[in-house]
């Protein structure tokens, strides 16, 4: 690991300020990530700007908007009474990714920032357009089982690895945000960017920008939303392909519905397509299907990475129709 300032301000305008100063400086908050990636040497941030306590680490309800701070902690997110209550898929989400002790640090803005788990990403012998501009991407050609079959590009085949923001995309979530610009509401949906000509910009944020809290609408028929991850082992692993899915049936047909993917990815993917087809049709296994289908029509994979076409195909369905009530 390579030295670095530390500093701690007592406000977020001061981090803020910081932060805009100084090019070569990050936040720090759980620091499950980062720190990780420093040391690596992947990330060699000259200043760390500690902003755990400066965001809240409370959950509330605002007039029916699920409000949580920043600050809180994975773990405490996952527990909420409002939460699994009222947004199970998120509860779920959160409690398939890591472990009990990482999500007892990790916080609510770190995780939507995770940087992706590539290993090229990861290893600094390697080229990496993520890391170097320009360099190459040898995921196309090498190990790409874990990457992308939808938005991806020559540049990048990465996938962003949160279980989180999946959930989160799916349930019209959005994020507050304090930055050199002043403060402003991002959807989340679209926080994170597919990769382009510039993989190595994750998300819309400019630098200095922190995110402050996540807004989460009401949503009713979200009470019996689900998420499901398939993964090579059932401890702590990234997703191969995750769903977040929340559906509303009434007699017999889909009156709405809500649908997320990860793995798949640069960003959590909404499946907006798929969700079009739902609408208005029938709540039965085989039209849950026609809808994955025509969502994955813009799937692109790797020769390496195939099978998640069907995995996606699959995972869809079957989770549509538990949901729904219906044989698979």
């Amino acid at each position: 690991m390579r030295p670095f300032h530390y500093e701690r301000v007592f406000d977020v305008d001061s981090a803020v300020s910081v932060l805009a100063e100084t090019p070569g400086a990050e936040y720090l908050a759980g620091g499950t990530n980062l720190v990780d990636l420093m040391k690596l040497e992947v990330a060699a941030p000259e200043v760390l700007v500690d902003v755990r306590r400066l965001t809240s680490d409370e959950i509330e309800d605002r007039d029916g908007i699920l409000r949580i701070g920043a600050s809180v902690t994975n773990s405490r997110l996952a527990a909420d009474p409002l939460v699994r209550e009222r947004f199970p898929v998120l509860s779920q989400a959160v409690l398939a990714g890591a472990s009990p002790q990482l999500r007892n640090l990790a916080t609510t803005g770190g995780n939507l920032l995770q940087r992706t788990r590539c290993g090229y990403f990861q290893d600094v012998s390697t080229p990496c357009n993520k890391r170097e501009p320009g360099s190459g991407c040898p995921a196309r050609e090498g190990f790409h089982r874990e990457h992308a079959i939808l938005g991806a590009s020559r540049s990048c085949v990465a996938t962003h690895p949160s279980d989180m923001a999946v959930a989160l995309v799916a349930l019209d979530a959005s994020v507050n945000t304090t930055g050199p610009s002043g403060r402003r509401r991002i959807d989340l949906v679209d926080l994170h960017r597919l990769p382009g000509d510039e993989p190595e910009r994750d998300t819309v944020l400019e630098h200095g920008e922190l995110i402050t809290s996540v807004e989460v609408p009401p949503l009713d028929f979200a009470v019996t939303s689900r998420y499901r991850k398939a993964r090579d082992r059932a401890s702590f692993a990234f997703a191969l392909v995750s769903v977040a899915a929340a559906v509303d049936v009434v007699d017999g047909e889909v009156r709405d519905a809500r649908l997320a993917l990860g793995g798949v990815a640069h960003k959590p993917w909404r499946a907006t397509t798929a969700e079009q087809r739902l609408r208005g049709g029938p709540a039965r296994a085989e039209a849950f299907r026609r809808a994955a289908e025509a969502e994955l029509e813009a799937a692109n994979p790797l020769p390496g990475n195939d099978f998640k076409v069907e995995l996606v195909r699959n995972m869809i369905t079957g989770t549509l129709a538990d949901l729904a009530g219906v044989p698979r």
